[in-house]
């Protein structure tokens, strides 16, 4: 049996960009380095760059998220890019949304440790919550699938004019290009790629922005998020 790799003490850019919430910073790597590998939700060759690849590379995508706004992390999986983005920014409410249990539950414990009141975790996929959950500012995700299968899930929860930012790496051009079409069928009316956390990781984080219209997800989307807030009226009048 393998023994589990060391997680590395932090750089001193964690300290920078994690601020008062360093601690809890360095208590969620650990988090992530113990029960995160042994419930499956990271590889244990990713602990030796949790902070490089995995905290530092999400967190730095505060630098593109508007001040006081609503965020959905769509797949947030083990947290990322959610958690980190909640330990810098307390001005932001974050949704960490997540369909499978045993991620939920982890993502419910460190919300809980870690004393984030401004994190809900919520359990299910994004087309099952569109008109339930209140609609968003910003989408966030990472990891989580293609450009143009992600927005399809992603810019439905969407306000009017808000935006989705998608952490990816080298491929982030190609995927702009070949969704392009799709992303203009859900209402994007523009899209660029940012690169963020000048000082603070190298490679610099990768940003895919995508902004969306006055109707998010299309024609299409608009009547359905019509009637789920139709039927959710219904409901709570009963």
């Amino acid at each position: 049996m393998t023994e589990a790799a060391e997680l590395p003490p932090a750089p001193e850019q964690a300290r920078e960009v994690f601020g008062d919430r360093f601690e809890d910073a360095v208590r969620y790597a650990e988090l992530l380095a113990e029960a995160g590998v042994k419930r499956g939700l990271i590889g244990p060759r990713e602990v030796p760059r949790l902070w490089e690849r995995h905290l530092l590379n999400c967190a730095v995508l505060s630098e593109v998220v508007p001040e006081g706004v609503t965020v959905c992390d769509v797949g947030s999986g083990a947290g990322l890019p959610g958690i980190p983005l909640a330990l810098v920014r307390d001005d932001i409410k974050i949704t960490l949304l997540e369909p499978l249990l045993r991620r939920t539950n982890f993502l419910t414990e460190v919300v809980e440790l870690l004393g984030l009141d401004h994190v809900t975790v919520l359990r299910g996929r994004a087309e099952e919550v569109m008109g339930t959950l209140p609609a968003v500012h910003v989408v966030t995700a990472r990891a989580v699938a293609p450009l143009d299968r992600l927005a399809t899930w992603g810019i439905p929860l969407l306000r009017p004019y808000g935006e989705m930012l998608a952490l990816k790496g080298d491929t982030a051009e190609e995927e702009l290009k070949s969704a392009a079409t799709a992303l203009s069928k859900l209402g994007a009316v523009e899209t660029s790629i940012l690169h963020v956390g000048e000082g603070i990781v190298d490679p610099l984080s990768t940003v895919v922005r995508v902004e969306v219209g006055e109707s998010p997800g299309g024609v299409r989307f608009a009547a359905k998020r019509a009637k789920a807030a139709r039927t959710g009226r219904t409901r709570r009048r009963r």
